[in-house]
């Protein structure tokens, strides 16, 4: 029975985590291979959570005031048609799933373009293929160019024609292309011209028509890049700003008078449909803040350098400004903040509980009322100017890293889910079906790292770095083993790994840069290696000056980023490193082996390792290189305790890093 509710337990992983975790099943060796027609009765079943996952993208459609889209920056496209109540996935049968953008041609409201790969420039973030259009309001979809672009922070549709399209492609997160800026199509994606470019390092990030005039287009553009260690902010290069053309985009002219210099990063823009001599800008700069042009961009002044409004300016800087009165402006931040009197005084009308991170507002252009707010949350619907809003608990588009059973019955399945924290459900429900009544939180896990039910004590979920729970009473204890390392010597990145030992049900291990072991449910700890990542691995060749130079100190940046206890042998154990290294120990920890395959560069993370059920010499690594501007699959095998490997790719799709690798 344990083995099928493993099998299960594969397909509800694979059902539940978001696109940007690419997996690989293995077969094992013909000998042990168990006879498949045990699972011909499994069928798939998508089992939750409920709630929404982070939303970059929202539009409604003018003529349609119930009509919106929101696209998901791991779940694709949805469309409601009544204001929110009920969502519908649109985008499925595409191949990709991050959304970065979408346009509704105002002049065919069945006409939609989608820009693929969020722009907002996480540490994980989830790249696109380029565009995609519409032309039956999003029944079906065709691919439309622009696949080298990656990451798209916006699309604006022509209002008077649904063939001309601008799109602010920001390029790749981790090296320079020539594949961004600002582009344009006149034959709805058929062709595309790029108007604005400066540079293989610089982006574009936002555009906005004149409401009056769509000749007159503004632009800004973003140098930015993220380097393959953990960093909170991604590096500022020269070369951003704020441009305008007058001639649909034929040429553009820099808007520089009072716009700040100094650590000049990404700008979002809104023009007032009202007056469109006044435009708003948002800036993350040294002298960050809103800046607003009364003069159609000749001009710019400082109105509010208030915090609130454009603090992680690398994350938000968006900016809306009502249709039917040019002093009313939004920003969207850690709440949704709203001025009054043209930028000068700020009020947060939507926050926490339902949101902690918003990202863009869209207003109905005949009705301000009517809004659609996308945050980490999800997307909701306001119909009376945010007195009020529809749920995030009706659309199932949660980013969860990892996922882990326990052994309850019936039994449940947790994960921690990006921005929200971690959560839980049975897999069989008391009422017919499993629904938002039976996923909840759990104590332990937060919003990205591992959850490890105990084997032996249902009722115990370990999670984090690390927190032991009893999920029953809710009693919550601290057990991490960096409570006894020196201050400030823990190196971290966004996940890190918790893993159980099948071979030695009480053996649980955690690692930053050393592995540790604990047999007593964190009572005690024991580290039980070295630091195991490399000494120097230097900086890569896709990174320019900048983001090489925005590093943490020392030479060691990496991390233990997967663990692969042998369910064989349990002194034998298996971990891989996100700087590029695989370890083997043979003797729990007393001593080492690096046995990295020698294709493995200095930061090819090893995202994942399975130790064989069928052989303690065997295992498999999924390999991650995109950070080194390689989107290749690469997984390995050795049958020799690590000595030689094999690649393992034959049939899989060119142009997908893997995530994930498991043995049947």
């Amino acid at each position: 029975m344990r083995d099928v509710r493993r099998i299960i337990v594969s397909a509800l992983a694979a059902a539940c985590v978001a696109a940007l975790l690419v997996g690989v099943l293995l077969p094992r060796a013909a000998a042990r291979r168990q006879n498949t027609g045990l699972y011909s009765a499994l069928r798939w079943r998508m089992i939750g959570p409920p709630r929404g996952g982070r939303v970059n993208a929202v539009a409604g459609v003018p003529g349609e005031p119930t009509t919106f889209y929101f696209g998901s920056v791991g779940g694709g496209v949805w469309k409601t048609t009544n204001s929110g109540r009920t969502w519908t996935p649109i985008f499925d049968s595409e191949p990709i799933a991050s959304v970065g953008a979408i346009g509704v041609a105002p002049s065919d409201p069945s006409v939609i373009y989608v820009g693929t790969g969020e722009a907002d420039m996480r540490s994980q973030i989830s790249y696109g293929n380029g565009m995609y259009r519409s032309s039956d309001a999003g029944r079906t979809w065709t691919h439309v160019g622009l696949e080298g672009t990656r990451q798209i922070g916006r699309v604006i549709v022509d209002p008077k024609n649904p063939s001309v399209v601008f799109v602010a492609a920001l390029g790749h997160a981790y090296g320079a292309n020539p594949e961004r800026g600002v582009f344009r199509t006149r034959d709805g994606g058929k062709t595309w011209q790029k108007v604005l470019f400066k540079s293989d390092d610089v982006g574009a990030i936002d555009l906005q028509f004149d409401p009056q005039n769509s000749q007159i287009i503004y632009a800004t553009l973003w140098n930015t890049r993220r380097p393959p260690w953990s960093i909170y902010p991604p590096s500022y290069g020269p070369g951003g700003g704020i441009f305008k053309s007058t001639d649909g985009g034929d040429t553009w002219q820099p808007l520089t008078n009072g716009v700040p210099v100094e650590g000049l990063g990404r700008i979002g823009l809104a023009v007032a449909p009202m007056n469109s001599s006044r435009i708003y800008a948002i800036v993350d700069a040294k002298a960050g803040g809103l800046y607003r042009s009364d003069d159609a961009g000749a001009t710019w002044s400082l109105i509010s350098k208030d915090t609130r409004i454009w603090g992680r300016g690398w994350y938000f800087c968006k900016v809306a400004v009502d249709p039917k009165n040019a002093e009313i402006v939004y920003v969207s931040n850690t709440s949704l903040y709203r001025s009054t009197d043209a930028g000068k005084t700020w009020t947060a009308i939507k926050g926490a509980p339902g949101g902690d991170d918003y990202h863009q507002l869209w207003i109905y252009p005949e009705d301000p009322r009517r809004m659609i707010l996308g945050s980490d949350q999800g997307a909701i619907v306001t119909e009376d100017g945010a007195q009020t809003w529809s749920s995030w608990y009706n659309q199932p588009t949660a980013q969860l890293y990892h996922v882990a059973a326990d052994n309850r019955f019936p039994y449940w399945v947790t994960g921690a889910q990006q921005d929200s924290g971690a959560v839980g459900t049975p897999t069989r429900s008391n009422f017919a079906e499993i629904s938002e009544h039976d996923w909840s939180p759990v104590c332990a896990g937060g919003e990205s790292d591992y959850t490890a039910p105990d084997p032996l004590h249902p009722e115990i979920l370990f999670g984090g770095r690390v927190t032991r729970c009893n999920v029953v009473t809710g009693d919550i204890v601290n057990v991490s083993p960096e409570r006894s390392l020196p201050a400030n010597t823990a190196r971290h990145t966004w996940t890190l790994p918790l893993v159980f030992s099948q071979a030695d049900p009480h053996a649980l291990y955690f690692s930053d840069q050393f592995l540790f072991k604990t047999t007593n449910g964190g009572e005690s700890w024991a580290q039980v290696s070295p630091d195991l990542t490399r000494e120097d691995p230097g900086v890569p060749p896709n990174l320019d000056a900048a983001t090489a130079a925005d590093a943490p100190e020392g030479k060691r940046r990496g991390v233990i980023y997967t663990i692969a206890p042998s369910p064989l042998r349990a002194a034998t154990v298996w971990v891989g490193t996100d700087d590029g290294l695989i370890q083997r120990t043979d003797d729990d920890g007393k001593s080492w082996q690096n046995v990295t395959p020698p294709e493995l560069t200095p930061w090819s993370k090893v995202s994942m390792m399975d130790a064989s059920h069928g052989d303690v010499n065997e295992a498999y690594a999924a390999v991650d290189r995109h950070r080194l501007e390689d989107y290749e699959p690469h997984v390995f095998r050795t049958r020799d305790g690590g000595k030689t490997w094999q690649k393992i790719t034959t049939g899989l799709p060119a142009g997908v890093y893997m995530q994930t690798v498991k043995e049947d």
